[in-house]
């Protein structure tokens, strides 16, 4: 094979009208799926289960099936339906696993677009090796002895009454179970209704909490919301500063105070997670306790008025962490900013925080 004839196949498969018709369906079906995914009209709609099941246990290892065995005599059919299902099942986790190990991550956009591109680079390679391939060796889908073989299969010509009864009957069976499976994908039940609320620490874990810390100086923790209420819903996040003492009269606990430190409203869809970062600061020694209250549609926020103790009984969901506010001498107040200054590094190399007397003698 020389180049011209190199350049001449590489110049057929630039137009995909020249496709094989199989190869052509497969690549508009993973145009179907990018679009189930990224069209806001479609991604709530019914056409994109069917889309993405069918994209993601058949098109990316029968496209590499056909890269492999392009000509129509190196498998039989029911190898290679058999090998993309299993293919498609190896190569799926395997492109996540790689994700992984990237700043990507394992997402729904990343993973989109790695199988879209995986998928189309192993749909060119197999237009280009069956296209390059004699026109009586090229792969063909025989639709013509495919229903012949099922005509032959379920009503042959030599058969009793009861024989075609009985076929009929399995016929309808499949059709019935093939049905049953496209409604139960197609109209899912809901399932358990609920939404998560956490908190991260500094490092992004449910550890290391600001729980000890100068007063009127800025903290900072990761607020999470995970939508899973089958809706979309609007989430209201209050945040308060409680003084809780303890009584050993009634050995109860009871709140003397409250500081509120702040609120935000978060917009969510059905199996979306969202996470924003909440600073806050406190500038009374006797707080405690750092309280955080969800509220949404079926738990509205109640008026400024409201008690603690009802606030929290009337919230959706809520959280909290224990805290030590020092007070803050007035040495430290006043050169705050210069503390804050060497710890993250913005003066230089000048050596400040070794002539610094935090104590305030």
């Amino acid at each position: 094979m020389n180049l011209s004839d190199i350049a001449r196949k590489l110049s057929v498969i630039r137009d995909p009208r020249n496709y094989p018709i199989d190869i052509r369906i497969a690549l508009l079906w993973t145009l179907g799926t990018i679009g189930c995914v990224f069209l806001p009209f479609l991604q709530d709609s019914m056409v994109r289960p069917v889309f993405g099941i069918l994209f993601l246990l058949i098109v990316p290892g029968y496209l590499l099936t056909a890269a492999l065995f392009p000509a129509t005599d190196d498998i039989e059919w029911i190898e290679r339906i058999a090998l993309s299902f299993g293919l498609s099942i190896a190569v799926v986790p395997l492109i996540g696993l790689g994700l992984n190990y990237t700043p990507f991550g394992i997402r729904l956009i990343p993973i989109v677009i790695a199988l879209s591109i995986f998928t189309c680079l192993m749909g060119l390679i197999a237009a280009y090796r069956r296209m390059s391939l004699p026109k009586e060796r090229q792969l063909v889908i025989p639709v013509q002895e495919v229903l012949s073989a099922i005509r032959s299969t379920f009503f042959p010509e030599k058969t009793t009454g009861i024989d075609r009864v009985l076929s009929v009957l399995l016929l309808c069976a499949i059709l019935m179970l093939i049905g049953t499976t496209v409604f139960v994908i197609l109209f899912p039940q809901d399932g358990e209704r609920f939404t998560e609320f956490y908190i991260l620490g500094e490092k992004g874990k449910a550890a290391d909490y600001p729980v000890q810390f100068w007063q009127g100086t800025r903290q900072e923790v990761t607020v999470g919301i995970g939508n899973h209420e089958h809706r979309n819903v609007t989430y209201v996040i209050e945040v308060l500063g409680l003084f809780q003492q303890f009584d050993k009269v009634t050995n109860t606990s009871k709140i003397k105070k409250s500081v509120p430190l702040g609120s935000f409203a978060v917009e969510t869809r059905h199996n979306e997670t969202v996470e924003n970062l909440f600073h806050f600061s406190v500038n009374d020694t006797e707080i405690n306790r750092i309280q955080f209250l969800l509220f949404d549609d079926k738990h509205p926020q109640p008026p400024v008025d409201v008690p603690e103790n009802e606030r929290i009984e009337k919230s959706y969901r809520d959280l909290h962490f224990w805290v030590t506010v020092d007070e803050a001498k007035p040495f430290f107040r006043s050169n705050e900013r210069l503390i804050e200054d060497r710890i993250i590094g913005d003066v230089g190399s000048t050596d400040v925080g070794s002539s610094i007397d935090l104590s305030g003698e």
